[in-house]
């Protein structure tokens, strides 16, 4: 049997085959360009669909829409229409008195540069002499200068959105991350503030009984007027009062009557006042005393389907110095639910801004 020969090429073959140049890297190079291009676009939409950036976008728009239309609806009835060009003229006066006076003048000079017709200019000929004067491109200034405002209104937001983020944790420190083990009770709870800080507070921790001298336990739900910062500083200063004062051997009303003291001391004349639902829980009697200082009246129902509503108590924390308050009692059944909630659970609105 033959075996299989094989044949080199010969030299003159070798010649004649052009050398097959290496491959080009130009479809690396594109698909480098679109790898860079879509690692930017991840990295600009935090890997969100282009859906989710439009909702998004109607979002923020209507939340920045509402928050100028505030100041110029301010004491209009709301039945009350005015021409489209009016609104839009009070919602540009809303939006500039949101600015510096020095970036109000920024901002107007970017516009009026942005409107401004830039001419591609003219030429002057005598004899060989050939002058051309060319228009400044205003437009492109006008950019420059919007561009200048919004670095610094971002500079300005990343400040305060860092100081808003250490209010939040500084804040979160306040509340109990888990509820505390209560002898026959199950205890849940659960907040998400409107902004990045909020007025709400909520605590449960052990004391000794002013007059048996037993543990018990304290309960406190509270909402201050407002929001954001100033809430949040006020929220503090009650948790700070309520350690305090339930430290030392006082009823519920003797305690409840210091704090309302202590928050009228920093209330402004009363305009930054403190809604609070306060209990003592004694796990052996099972007897809950409570004072609604002005607060969303808690629920209780009871086992067998019956609600009874907590709403002895007076008014908000921080009105009047003096203010006289009340307390009652109910005795917690198993099977019992107790509900503590505040105004941002009943006042909750859609984004159409719909109850």
């Amino acid at each position: 049997m033959a075996s299989p020969r094989t044949s080199a090429p010969s030299q003159a073959e070798s010649r004649r085959a052009p050398a097959q140049p290496p491959k080009t890297s130009h479809n690396g190079s594109k698909h480098r360009i679109v790898a860079d291009i879509d690692r930017f676009w991840q990295r600009v939409t935090e890997g969100l669909e282009v859906s989710e950036l439009w909702v998004q976008f109607k979002r923020d728009a209507q939340t920045g829409f509402q928050f100028y239309r505030r100041d110029y609806e301010a004491g209009v009835p709301a039945d009350q229409r005015k021409p489209f060009f009016q609104r839009a003229q009070e919602v540009m006066w809303a939006f500039l008195s949101k600015l510096t006076p020095a970036r109000r003048v920024l901002l107007l000079i970017g516009i009026v540069l942005l409107l401004f017709p830039s001419g591609s200019g003219f030429q002057f000929h005598r004899g060989d002499t050939n002058v051309e004067i060319t228009a400044p491109n205003f437009q492109f200034w006008g950019g420059v200068v919007l561009f200048v405002l919004l670095m610094l209104e971002i500079a300005d937001r990343v400040v305060m959105k860092r100081d808003l983020e250490i209010a939040r944790d500084i804040q979160s420190w306040l509340l109990p991350a888990t509820p505390p083990a209560v002898p026959g009770l199950a205890i849940a709870f659960a907040t998400r503030p409107a902004n990045t800080v909020a007025g709400d507070y909520y605590d449960i921790f052990a004391r000794d009984g002013a007059t048996t001298g037993e543990p018990q336990f304290l309960l406190a739900v509270a909402d201050v007027a407002g929001k954001s910062i100033p809430a949040a500083l006020l929220m503090a200063t009650f948790q700070a009062s309520l350690k305090t004062l339930s430290a030392t051997p006082s009823s519920l009303l003797e305690l409840v009557a210091g704090m309302n003291r202590y928050a009228s001391t920093n209330s402004q004349g009363g305009l930054r006042f403190t809604t609070a639902f306060i209990a003592e829980f004694n796990p052996a009697t099972r007897v809950l005393q409570y004072i609604n200082a002005g607060h969303n009246t808690p629920i209780l129902r009871r086992n067998q389907g019956s609600i009874e509503r907590l709403n002895v108590g007076g008014i908000p924390l921080g009105i009047q110095m003096e203010a006289a308050y009340s307390a009652a009692e109910v005795t917690l059944a198993p099977g019992d639910w107790l509900v503590i909630f505040t105004d941002g659970l009943v006042e909750a609105e859609n984004q159409v801004g719909e109850p």
